[in-house]
């Protein structure tokens, strides 16, 4: 168990705040661009299957079909379920439980996958820009180890297929915050194409910075949009170290002068907010810990939520560590309507 805290939260009356919080709903809409996967989430009882595979614990690593198919057959007797997902999908999937106006784009396959992802979306209130394709849909095979630690083998399939000639400026209308996910950086021209379009339409971008290992792989690219376009940054620990070669207080600093917000998360010790000479230190709740698939992509719902309706940093990442706490004491990035009911409640108490 994780024991740290949420930094004064003042509370009012449930009924007061309740109206606030449908009100300020309506404020901003968030539109997303992501890798649309549908997540195969497998509870593994050994590391040793791990390397059975050649995925390093902890990480994200892209294959092809033949091994995503060798990794679920060899899973095949573990205990597993099946979720939207995608970084982003994720994300956009939070701030739609939370009542935002949200919308998505992304690829997938004319299939079973692609209908359930498309159904898990809209079901949620996403607006979908959803092109089909003949290519099999994503998966993300989530292997989750005893000690809750996820590594994933991804396989991108149809959503690999999304190209910088599918972004039309139109649909960028009416949205106030663009978000985007580190993992489509392996197509700089379709990230570019996004960003101008959206910054054409006079919109914020946010950007995720996926996993360490894409950093590593794609720094120099990183660095350029970042330095373009970017306007709020979200990195964890091991991402930040890649991306400035500095420890997290220190990279928090460093990153801040490419954008206006900077975000580190440093897990179980919470995370550091920076805006101009503004740093914010944002412990995390009491929680019992199941699998931290999806914190991340929580934690950036909530801190956009409070963006979105103009809050202070620290009530920003205090959303987002209440979200990214409540998603790990379950297996997956996805919760159910009985949590989400609680989170908006404990939201409801915080100004």
């Amino acid at each position: 168990m994780n024991t740290l805290y949420l930094s004064r939260p003042k509370v009012r009356a449930f009924s007061e705040l309740s109206n606030i919080f449908v009100k300020n709903f309506k404020m901003k809409k968030i539109l997303g661009i992501g890798n649309a996967l549908v997540d195969v989430m497998t509870l593994i009882n050994d590391d040793s299957i791990l390397g059975k595979f050649g995925l390093p614990k902890g990480s994200m690593q892209l294959v092809d079909r033949e091994k995503s198919e060798i990794v679920k057959s060899g899973t095949v007797n573990f205990s597993r379920n099946l979720a939207s997902g995608g970084s982003a999908a994720n994300t956009i999937h939070g701030l739609a439980m939370l009542g935002m106006n949200t919308g998505f784009i992304g690829s997938i396959g004319n299939d079973e996958l692609g209908d359930f992802f498309e159904k898990e979306m809209k079901s949620a209130g996403v607006s979908t820009i959803l092109i089909r394709r003949n290519t099999v849909t994503g998966t993300a095979v989530a292997l989750i180890s005893p000690d809750s630690e996820r590594t994933f083998a991804t396989h991108l399939g149809a959503a690999v297929e999304l190209v910088a000639g599918d972004i039309d400026a139109e649909q960028f209308n009416g949205y106030d915050i663009f978000y985007i996910e580190g993992y489509l950086i392996f197509n700089k021209l379709l990230v570019e194409a996004a960003c101008m379009a959206a910054k054409a339409k006079g919109l914020k971008i946010a950007l995720d910075l996926a996993s360490y290992n894409v950093v590593e792989t794609q720094l120099s690219d990183f660095k350029e949009i970042v330095e373009k376009y970017v306007d709020i940054v979200f990195a964890n620990e091991e991402e930040a170290r890649a991306f400035t070669g500095q420890g997290a207080e220190e990279a928090l600093n460093t990153l801040s002068q490419s954008c206006e917000v900077a975000v580190v998360k440093v897990g179980s010790e919470g995370s550091w907010v920076k805006r101009g000479d503004e740093i914010v230190r944002i412990g995390t709740a009491k929680v019992n810990l199941k699998d931290t698939t999806g914190a991340g992509d929580l934690y950036a719902s909530g801190f956009l939520f409070g963006y979105a309706r103009d809050q202070n940093l620290e009530i920003c990442g205090q959303y987002g560590s209440i979200l990214a706490g409540k998603v790990i004491e379950v297996v997956g990035a996805k919760m159910d309507s009985g949590t989400w009911d609680k989170i908006k409640e404990t939201i409801s108490g915080i100004s």
